[in-house]
């Protein structure tokens, strides 16, 4: 996988917020870690590195939780790579040689350069209103062919 599963859920609790930044109000630990059947305690670590890194913010509470420091548009998942795993990985050698290059390469250098490349345009790319949105028509497809399942006599 090009991330950890700790950046999976970063990606899906961003993408969760992202789908209420119009909203503009925050969301409780709770709710998100509940709605992404992702555990609280991790993912509350998970949301300080965001916070850290200034792609979310958070208030403190009754009325606290956390939200998004600037506009989905702006926030990709490479930020989100960046904060969470670091995205050093995706300048090593595939094969873990320290000195492996266009004029040195590895035994996977030439297949794994353009992989890598197309990882890194990926990541840099796809912005957390992208997400929202796929996520958004996921459920409504989902929904749609539930709902067809059960309409059959099912």
């Amino acid at each position: 996988m090009i991330y950890s599963n700790a950046c999976e859920y970063g990606i899906r609790a961003a993408t969760h917020l992202a789908a209420r930044h119009g909203e503009g109000g925050l969301v409780k630990l709770r709710d998100i870690a509940e709605e992404e059947e992702i555990p609280a305690p991790f993912l509350s670590q998970i949301l300080q590195r965001l916070v850290g890194a200034g792609l979310l913010r958070s208030t403190r509470g009754p009325t606290g939780g956390y939200g998004l420091s600037r506009p989905p548009s702006k926030i990709t998942l490479h930020d989100i790579k960046a904060a969470v795993d670091g995205v050093g990985d995706l300048e090593q050698c595939a094969v873990g040689l320290g000195a492996c290059s266009d004029r040195m390469p590895c035994p996977l250098h030439n297949t794994w350069q353009p992989i890598r490349q197309q990882i890194r345009v990926y990541l840099r790319e796809t912005t957390l209103e992208q997400m929202a949105v796929a996520m958004a028509a996921k459920v409504a497809l989902l929904s749609a062919v539930e709902g067809k399942s059960g309409g059959e006599g099912g």
